[in-house]
């Protein structure tokens, strides 16, 4: 795997892990150096059904993958410095990641991934549901993320949490959730 550079140095973060999860035995920290290889796996599962319908050969889909990967963690540590970049962890095993924008009034999801075996299950939504509810008490206008037009699953829960389509961006909807009208309040951090 290729050299990435590092996350933002570790620091107090804001997101908050639901009470339900807390007792199912999840936690959330901010990821490390040594997270490198459990994100590129993450990453490889997220890419796991395109990737089974390209004919190349194993060695050729890895280094693919590992080049992808370190793409997106370049884009990310460098467009989103000032994000949360946080491991979920479920009995002290890392089993997915939310990345956090919470700039001004308009936060943004830069990325959220869960393993397989933890999709499905509630606790994406549950980590959505408990941010959205940070936005509205911390000021902010709105909710954003980003979803792949093939993700089907992701983009039906985002829906029934309220997120809208906004814009296609490549092979990507842009999508958000405003805080609702009244509840809006004046950002004095």
């Amino acid at each position: 795997m290729q050299t990435l550079p590092a996350f933002p140095p570790e620091q107090l973060f804001a997101t908050e892990l639901p009470e339900r999860l807390r007792h199912e035995g999840y936690a959330l920290r901010w990821a490390v150096e040594s997270d490198a290889a459990f994100l590129r796996e993450l990453y490889a599962w997220s890419r796991a059904e395109e990737m089974a319908q390209v004919v190349w050969p194993e060695g050729a889909k890895d280094a693919f993958l590992d080049s992808q990967f370190a793409l997106q963690h370049r884009h990310f540590v460098h467009y989103f410095a000032q994000a949360e970049f946080l491991v979920l962890e479920h009995r002290h095993a890392p089993v997915g990641r939310l990345y956090v924008s919470r700039q001004k009034e308009d936060w943004l999801v830069v990325d959220i991934g869960l393993m397989p075996a933890y999709r499905g299950k509630g606790v994406g939504s549950a980590l959505l549901q408990q941010l959205l509810a940070a936005a509205e008490r911390h000021g902010a206008r709105s909710v954003a993320l980003h979803v792949e037009q093939h993700n089907v699953r992701a983009h039906k829960l985002y829906r029934e949490l309220g997120f809208r389509d906004e814009a296609m961006e490549g092979f990507h909807q842009l999508m958000r959730w405003q805080v609702p009208a009244g509840k809006t309040q004046l950002n004095t951090a």
